[in-house]
C-alpha cells in the first residue's frame, strides 16, 4: 500500500457522515415537530452505539480474514439507507429501527474497521497511519456539528438527514470503494510471546483486566464530555462561555493526538496506558476542584481533550503493542465492546448521579475515584513479554 493510497484510506473513514453528531444537533428539531419524547430519541442512539459495539467483533473477524473494502463499503451503503429511514421515519418505532441500522453502519465505517485495516497494512509503522486517521476524524466532527447546524436553519430535519444520506452517498460509499483497493497482506505470524489463538487471548487475564481499564477510562471521559457544560454553569460560567470550553476541548483532543507517536517512542506499553489513563484522572480532579477563573477552566477543558486524543490512539494500539496484528481485528473488537457500552451510557448514568451526589463538581470528584481504579487496573493487564523496546522514528 503506498503513501498515496494510505492518505485516500484515511480521507474515506475521515470524511464519513457522523450520526454521531446529528442527532445532538438536531433533537430539539425533532422533539418539536414530532412531539416524541427527548428521552425516546437519545433512547435511540444510544442502542445504536450498543448495537455498534457488539456487531463490531464480528466485522472485525471478517477485516482480519478478507480486508475492509467489503465490509466499510456495504457499512457505507447501510449508513446512507439508516439516514433515509430516519428521515422519513412516520412514528417512533421506525425512528428507532433507522438507528439500529445506523448502528451495524457505524460497526462497519466508524474508528474499528479503520484501525484494523491500517494497522495490518501499515505495521510497524502503523502509528503514523492511526494519527493521520484520527486527525481526520476529529477534523470531520469538528466541522461536521456547525454544518449540520446551518443545515437545519434553512431546511427541516428530515430535508437536513436527507440531504447528508445524499452526501454521504456521494463521497464516502466511492472512496471506500475506491480508495481501498490494495492487496490485503497475509496475516503475519503471531510473536513467538503471543503465539496463542484470538480465543485464548481473549480469555486471559491480561486481556480482561485491560478490557475492564479501557472501559472504566472511557465511561470517566464521556461522562466528564457529557456533564462538562453543567459543570460550568454551576461554577457562574454563561451558556456561551460553556459552549466554547467544550468546544475548546474538542480541539485540544485532534491536537493532541499530534503527541501520541513521541509518546509511544519514549514509554513501555504498561507505562503508556497507566500515565494517560491516571492523566485523565488528574484533569478529571481539577475540574472538581477548581471553581475558576473561566481562563484555567477552559485551559483544564484543552488539556482533558488532549488526554481524550491520546486515549484514542492508546485503544487503537493496545492489541499489536502486546499480541501483534495476527488476530488485530478480532481482538481490537472484543476490547472496544465494553469501553464502547460505556460511553453509550455515560451521559444517563453521568446525569442519574449528579443530583444525589450534590452536584456536577462531587460527580467530577466521584469520576477521579473511577479513573484511579482503572489507573490501577492497568498496571495489571501487563504485555505477555517484557516492556516493548520504543518504537522506530516515525
Amino acid at each position: 500500500m503506498t503513501e498515496l493510497d494510505a492518505h485516500r484510506a484515511a480521507i474515506g473513514t475521515g470524511d464519513r457522515s457522523r450520526p454521531r453528531a446529528v442527532l445532538p444537533v438536531l433533537n430539539p428539531a425533532i422533539t418539536t415537530d414530532t412531539g416524541w419524547p427527548v428521552g425516546a430519541t437519545t433512547a435511540a442512539f444510544s442502542a445504536a452505539l450498543l448495537i455498534s459495539a457488539f456487531a463490531g467483533i464480528r466485522v472485525g473477524r471478517i477485516i482480519d480474514h478478507r480486508g475492509p473494502r467489503t465490509v466499510m463499503t456495504a457499512g457505507s451503503v447501510l449508513g446512507v439507507a439508516s439516514l433515509l429511514i430516519i428521515a422519513a421515519a412516520p412514528n417512533l418505532a421506525v425512528f428507532f429501527a433507522g438507528w439500529l441500522l445506523a448502528g451495524l453502519a457505524m460497526a462497519a465505517t466508524f474508528y474499528q474497521p479503520a484501525f484494523a485495516a491500517l494497522t495490518r497494512w501499515w505495521a510497524p509503522d502503523h502509528v503514523r497511519a492511526l494519527t493521520i486517521v484520527t486527525l481526520a476524524g476529529g477534523l470531520a466532527s469538528t466541522v461536521f456539528a456547525p454544518l449540520t447546524a446551518a443545515l437545519a436553519n434553512h431546511m427541516s430535519w428530515r430535508a437536513t438527514y436527507t440531504v447528508l444520506a445524499l452526501a454521504l452517498a456521494t463521497v464516502t460509499v466511492p472512496a471506500h470503494a475506491l480508495a481501498l483497493k490494495a492487496p490485503w497482506p497475509a496475516a503475519p505470524p503471531a510473536p513467538a510471546h503471543a503465539s496463542d489463538s484470538a480465543t485464548t487471548v481473549a480469555r486471559s487475564r491480561p486481556f480482561w483486566m485491560l478490557a475492564t481499564a479501557l472501559t472504566l477510562s472511557a465511561f470517566t471521559v464521556y461522562a466528564v464530555v457529557v456533564t462538562l457544560v453543567p459543570l460550568l454553569l454551576e461554577r457562574g460560567c454563561t451558556t456561551s462561555q460553556a459552549a466554547w470550553a467544550l468546544g475548546l476541548g474538542g480541539a485540544g483532543q485532534t491536537l493532541g493526538r499530534t503527541l501520541y507517536a513521541t509518546l509511544a517512542r519514549h514509554t513501555g506499553v504498561t507505562a503508556r496506558t497507566a500515565t494517560l489513563i491516571s492523566l485523565g484522572g488528574v484533569t478529571t480532579a481539577a475540574l472538581a476542584f477548581t471553581p475558576g477563573p473561566y481562563t484555567l477552566l477552559v485551559a483544564l477543558s484543552v488539556a482533558a481533550g488532549m488526554v481524550r486524543g491520546n486515549l484514542t490512539l492508546l485503544q487503537a494500539t493496545a492489541i499489536t503493542d502486546r499480541w501483534g496484528t495476527t488476530h488485530y481485528g478480532h481482538l481490537s473488537g472484543l476490547l472496544a465492546a465494553p469501553a464502547t457500552t460505556a460511553s453509550a451510557l455515560a451521559p444517563f448514568v453521568g446525569a442519574a448521579l449528579a443530583s444525589p451526589l450534590g452536584g456536577y463538581p462531587r460527580l467530577f470528584a466521584t469520576l477521579t475515584i473511577v479513573s484511579t481504579a482503572s489507573c490501577l487496573i492497568s498496571l495489571r493487564a501487563m504485555p505477555p513479554t517484557p516492556e516493548a523496546t520504543p518504537l522506530p522514528h516515525i
